[in-house]
């Protein structure tokens, strides 16, 4: 299903990047989207105020077992978006998302086998796959 709706919104994709079509306007217009991402989150927290963040050091017990970490980790978040700062993030995140994927298709990749591989080398390799 979701095969489906990757390639479906790659075909829409390339069907309306018309302007910025070059491979470094698209490498560009994706950075400013994913800024706008990250600005729309502090927004949130500064302006708005629905969500806060409440950073420290991540405490683990030395005793604690690779199974039991995600009881001790935290995001550092709490509250819950209103639905004007959730909408403005959605949006952000969806023209991330497309800039994304126009990169995906200038380059000849598809969005789908991109989440494919993504996932089984996440699956695979566990804890060590950002290291």
């Amino acid at each position: 299903m979701h095969d489906q709706c990757c390639s479906d919104f790659q075909q829409t994709v390339d069907k309306y990047l018309i302007r910025h079509r070059s491979i470094i306007d698209v490498m560009t217009k994706y950075q400013e989207a994913t800024s706008r991402v990250n600005r729309s989150v502090a927004k949130a927290v500064t302006e708005c105020g629905c969500i806060q963040v409440n950073a420290q050091k991540q405490h683990i017990p030395p005793q604690a077992n690779y199974s039991d970490l995600t009881q001790y980790m935290t995001s550092h978040i709490s509250g819950d978006l209103c639905p004007s700062c959730k909408e403005v993030i959605t949006k952000e995140l969806g023209h991330s998302l497309f800039y994304l994927t126009a990169l995906c298709s200038l380059t000849g990749l598809k969005l789908d086998e991109v989440i494919k591989k993504e996932c089984k080398d996440v699956s695979t390799l566990g804890v060590f796959h950002l290291s």
